[in-house]
């Protein structure tokens, strides 16, 4: 725990220094410096002594997870200091590395994303990292079951509850229709929006966007994600890890704000992401953060327009190419 005397100082710090920052987001700028003061406590350990002793315990969201959680426990267990990982359901795939690793949380929570015994907790504005290193999911998971004659587009969707509110970041008909349109002779185009029952629940809500039937009327080219779960030719033992052996094969994404658009970035390839809103923007999170994770290109739009230039820009190819 950090001490009420040494928040209040940090708090005071982060006024002072960052006094031009919006009142409503200073307060991630605490959060960063609070976690790089506890950091300091596991010099010796991390760095001298070298043995196992870290227990990293995370129920937060899954974006967090990915962002921050996953990347210092594979930190540790490189550095030969991690003993155990615990975290929410359907995670002891994607923290394959840890050999005592349990599923102890059946709900995932905001609560749960303040953690400071990570080196960060949500946005930060210093994204030089120490303790944090990107899982190697692709080489992990990549596999010869989903090979295509053509390039596989993943488009990654969501229709979820947003700050308390309806759906903001999300890819409606129209944009899937134009994706659709005008990329199905170049790809082998996948669609996924995971059912509530496949996921760990994060109190978000989850909405009926009602493409499921129009894109199967309409598109029956589309490969449905849910329809290979069904069939589950690799034998995975939960959607979560279904996720990481399709994403392993696939190099070019299409994806929206949150833990979507995390995953995704982990694949390597081009990463396009539809994010309207969110502290990620005043952060720079998609330029900062993100090709951190793989080394892939990301491009990020703020509207459904801008989403389509990019597809334009860096999805079609010419005949020639």
């Amino acid at each position: 725990m950090i001490s009420p005397i040494a928040r209040k100082l940090i708090g005071l710090y982060v006024k002072v220094r960052y006094y031009r920052v919006p009142s409503a987001l200073r307060a991630f700028y605490k959060d960063t410096v609070m976690c790089k003061y506890r950091q300091g406590r596991y010099w010796f350990r991390d760095f001298v002594l070298r043995k196992p002793y870290k227990t990293l315990s995370f129920y937060g969201e899954f974006a967090p997870d990915l962002q921050f959680a996953l990347p210092h426990a594979y930190w540790h267990y490189l550095n030969g200091t991690l003993q155990k990982t615990e975290a929410a359901k359907y995670t002891k795939e994607l923290y394959f590395f840890s050999e005592n690793h349990e599923e102890v949380f059946d709900t995932r929570t905001n609560e749960g994303n303040y953690n400071y015994d990570m080196p960060r907790v949500l946005y930060g504005q210093d994204y030089d990292m120490n303790k944090w290193q990107p899982v190697p999911l692709k080489e992990k998971y990549k596999n010869d079951v989903y090979v295509y004659e053509r390039p596989i587009l993943l488009i990654a969707n969501r229709y979820n509850m947003e700050w308390g509110g309806p759906p903001i970041s999300f890819l409606s008909l129209e944009v899937l229709e134009y994706i659709i349109e005008n990329l199905s002779d170049q790809y082998q185009i996948i669609y996924n929006r995971p059912r509530p029952e496949h996921i760990t629940n994060d109190n978000s809500e989850v909405y009926e966007l009602n493409e499921y039937d129009w894109l199967k009327e309409r598109y029956p080219h589309v490969i449905l994600v849910e329809d290979l779960y069904k069939e589950n030719k690799i034998q995975a033992k939960n959607f979560n890890h279904f996720q990481f052996c399709l994403y392993a094969n696939a190099e070019r994404f299409v994806s929206v704000h949150g833990g979507t658009a995390t995953l995704a970035s982990y694949f390597g390839g081009i990463n396009i992401i539809l994010s309207k809103k969110g502290p990620e923007h005043h952060f720079q999170c998609y330029q900062k953060l993100y090709p951190k994770f793989s080394g892939a290109l990301i491009a990020h739009a703020k509207s459904d327009e801008e989403l389509k230039l990019l597809v334009d820009e860096h999805l079609k190819t010419s005949p020639n190419e």
